[in-house]
């Protein structure tokens, strides 16, 4: 096959640089085109000294020293991003309908927040600017939410397939993003809205990474390349917190691949930016802690036992990466037998052995082993201010794993090359499954109803599970199941003052009001602030014509709730009645 001339410049620009390997894999050429063409165009001199190494079996250029052309690169390799492109729209294309589910409701559907530019001055409002564009237009369906996240996500894999071209050979690139395109461990990142803060920050950090990559391997050292991954990394720790200890990837890369004591010194600006963020995410960790005992009724004052817990979240993880069948919003059954906890501490400690063992052997191995735990770091804290495992906490991390495979398939394909059809096929197969897994884990989030009675089957030990499972029975008009979902998850917690409203208000649409006004007394027993509880409480006693009381709950009511009119007007009619 003839070269054509764009091809035949940049084998001139970029052989002595890169090498033959890495001229083939970026044009897509076999290996013997490129050497007939040198051995037809260079001096018998010059064509030896290049082509010495590669035909005895090595490749003099290392990645460590390549040049990367991107925009070449780019143009080599449109066929990939367009596959990636459709397979992402195929694995999601079951979930644009979804509905606003769980967090969603209250967080976007219902946030009169998005409605008013002014709340951008306040720095936590950031991170959900591509909500206010969406409410200013008007575009407050759930598709519109959701399709943000999907083009993160998007953005993310088509991100991992440059990195990983720059520091390992195509092939693993290749893998490495269709397997993070659809695993479905990162579903809750990508379709659940309220998760999209995850996709959003990995999306950033991976630009972030990329041009740090761009600004030593395109061979011009352009600076602007450098303060664009700044302001790639300032976006990442401004869309979550966790983002914070991603600081870390860069030291670690040039422990790996690079240069850390001559580059160290250049890392400040990162280091800037996570410290004030640091710093204003620790002074909001009290009022976390004060949430999550007041809104969500957790024990959040205690510790965790991070020789318990560690184990136990990334032995989840690595088990959910690699089987990713219990898949649930609420990952409560985290208490183990001793038998399971030995597994799961004996799958860290060889997690562990691995990177020490590529510390040693094989940086690539170390670096992304490494960033799988690093990314994770901030929800391993013996701090109760996060869940043990969650999934959303896994999206930027699973790529770390995901590379790691990507490296060892290669490596198989490498040295068994007659066997490449039986590989390529294998492979496919994995990626049909885990895309089959995938949509089905879509229609999970389809509906509250669908949601709530997925994870019953993954979550039977989740209170607040039990309270959502109430609420699917009411709505359906089964009040019986429903008192016996509000009664489970009141048994496993016994201060969740939601399930007590919730209780309370089915024995009110059941006529049964000694019941509700005892269960009403018990939400606001744990939750004072609970207007809702006083408002129904009013409600009940006005129907019983004690006007007294009716008067004082919907008093209460109104003080905490200052901006419902109807709670003033519903006050001033129990007014007259005294």
């Amino acid at each position: 096959m003839a070269l054509t001339a764009e091809q035949k410049y940049y084998i001139k620009k970029n052989i002595e640089p890169l090498g033959i390997k890495k001229n083939s894999e970026n044009l897509s050429l076999p290996e013997k085109n490129i050497l007939k063409y040198l051995k037809n165009h260079l001096p018998e001199k010059k064509y030896r000294k290049i082509t010495g190494d590669f035909i005895s079996g090595k490749n003099t250029a290392s990645v460590k020293n390549a040049a990367f052309d991107l925009k070449q690169f780019l143009l080599n390799n449109t066929n990939y991003f367009v596959l990636f492109f459709l397979l992402i729209f195929i694995v999601y294309l079951n979930s644009f309908d979804n509905a606003f589910v769980s967090d969603d409701i209250l967080g976007t559907q219902k946030n009169s927040t998005f409605l008013d530019w002014n709340n951008l001055r306040h720095l936590s409002a950031w991170p959900f600017l591509p909500n206010f564009i969406l409410f200013k237009l008007g575009l407050t369906t759930p598709f519109f939410f959701r399709i943000i996240g999907i083009f993160f996500h998007l953005g993310s894999v088509y991100f991992i397939f440059i990195i990983l071209n720059i520091l390992a050979k195509k092939n693993t690139a290749i893998f490495a993003a269709l397997l993070f395109a659809v695993h479905p461990i990162l579903i809750e990142s990508v379709a659940w809205i309220s998760g999209r803060s995850y996709s959003q920050y990995g999306f950033f950090f991976l630009a972030s990474l990329l041009c740090y990559l761009l600004f030593y391997k395109s061979g011009k050292n352009n600076p602007k390349l450098f303060w664009l991954s700044v302001f790639f990394f300032f976006l990442a720790v401004l869309s979550s917190e966790k983002a914070v200890a991603l600081l870390a990837i860069f030291p670690l890369y040039e422990l790996a691949f690079g240069n850390f004591k001559k580059t160290c010194k250049k890392l400040w600006p990162f280091l800037f930016i996570a410290i004030i963020f640091a710093t204003i995410y620790l002074g909001q960790a009290g009022q976390r802690i004060s949430d999550l005992n007041t809104q969500y009724y957790s024990n959040a004052s205690g510790l965790y036992n991070p020789l318990e817990q560690i184990p136990i979240a990334i032995g989840s993880y690595l088990g959910l990466i690699f089987w990713p069948d219990k898949l649930t919003l609420y990952h409560s059954e985290m208490s183990f037998s001793a038998g399971i906890y030995s597994i799961c501490l004996l799958v860290f400690l060889i997690f562990g052995g691995l990177i020490f063992y590529g510390w040693k052997k094989n940086k690539f191995i170390f670096f992304w082993l490494s960033f799988f735990f690093i990314s994770l770091a901030p929800t391993l804290t013996p701090l109760k201010i996060s869940w043990i495992v969650a999934e959303r906490y896994a999206y930027i991390g699973t790529l770390g794993i995901l590379a790691t495979v990507a490296y060892f398939f290669n490596r198989l394909l490498e040295k068994f090359p007659a066997k490449k059809i039986w590989f390529y096929s294998f492979f496919a197969i994995i990626i049909l499954l885990l895309s089959i897994r995938a949509i089905a884990r879509n229609i999970d989030w389809d509906s509250e109803d669908n949601l709530y009675l997925a994870a019953a089957e993954t979550s039977p030990s989740s209170p607040v599970n039990h309270n959502n499972l109430g609420d699917v029975h009411s709505r359906r008009g089964d009040n019986e199941k429903a008192i016996e979902e509000f009664k489970k998850a009141i048994a496993i917690n016994p201060r969740y003052g939601d399930a007590f409203h919730n209780l309370a208000l089915t024995y009110q649409n059941m006529k049964s009001f000694d019941l509700a006004i005892e269960n009403y007394q018990e939400a606001i027993k744990y939750n004072p602030d609970s207007w809702q509880s006083f408002r129904n409480l009013a409600a009940i006693y006005f129907t019983q014509g004690n006007y007294p009381k009716a008067y004082e709950a919907i008093k209460k009511s109104a003080e905490i709730n200052q901006t419902d009119s109807q709670l003033q007007e519903n006050l001033k009619t129990i007014e007259g009645k005294l």
